[in-house]
């Protein structure tokens, strides 16, 4: 079904009320799953995921053949058959999954401080229980939760969103304007791509183009990216923040 774009330029609203900066609602928890070093639960919209890491731990190449000097992090991803609306189970060898699981293990290699740890692994494990738009972005968000709760040191959270366009890709009317935060309607109509900061000053650490997208857009959905990335990461913070405080309640008491 198309997406109405008048509703965009009549009411200044989007199909599900938002304005066009503004993120859906965001809920996340630290310490979900006992039998992890780390996890949590992460809502953005209706897409909901679980995460759980476990490590640094002995590589499984341990012995005179594994020379690696910093820990490598590895990454999988279970999508729940009822996640989504076409009902279908991805496997490990699907093409957007095994993506993904590169992206989140790129990200967090260069944000992890994995040359403390030689010679271990470090395994991400992330469950997606509900898919609604920006997958790749929760995913992330999930798993900065997680690794903190694990206790790992790192540079500095990863936030991630997804920004968009109004416009197709054939459009030359110049009139596109970006949008921030896609759920699952608008992915399927627009163009988009995720994007990913830490280490604060707005540095880029993902940036995954979806779909193609007119270069003279760019500029102007990266911005409207870079602006939500600083919103989650401030939400983030309160997550852990808040959890922190939990935990040394219950130290007290």
């Amino acid at each position: 079904m198309p997406l109405d774009s008048s509703t965009y330029s009549l009411a200044g609203l989007r199909v599900d009320g938002r304005r066009w900066n503004e993120l859906r609602r965001i809920h996340g928890e630290c310490s979900t799953q006992s039998a992890s070093d780390g996890s949590s639960y992460f809502e953005l919209g209706n897409t909901k995921v679980i995460c759980t890491v476990n490590g640094p731990r002995e590589g499984r190449r341990a012995g005179a053949r594994d020379q690696s000097n910093a820990a490598n992090i590895e990454c999988e991803i279970n999508v729940a058959g009822f996640s989504g609306v076409d009902r279908k189970r991805r496997g490990r060898t699907d093409k957007r999954i095994q993506e993904m699981c590169h992206t989140i293990s790129s990200a967090f290699t260069g944000t992890v401080f994995t040359h403390l740890f030689p010679h271990s692994t470090i395994t991400i494990v992330l469950h997606v229980l509900s898919q609604d738009g920006s997958l790749l972005a929760a995913c992330l968000n999930a798993t900065t939760l997680a690794i903190i709760d694990a206790g790992i040191p790192m540079r500095d959270y990863v936030a991630a969103c997804t920004t968009g366009s109004t416009a197709s890709y054939a459009a030359n009317d110049g009139e596109a304007d970006p949008l921030l935060d896609l759920n699952g309607l608008e992915e399927q109509e627009l163009p988009f791509l995720t994007l990913g900061t830490s280490g604060g000053d707005d540095k880029v650490n993902v940036l995954i183009m979806e779909t193609r997208v007119q270069m003279a857009r760019l500029e102007a959905m990266i911005s409207v990216g870079l602006d939500g990335c600083r919103q989650i990461r401030s939400i983030l913070d309160g997550i852990v923040r808040a959890h922190g405080k939990k935990v040394l309640a219950s130290k007290v008491s």
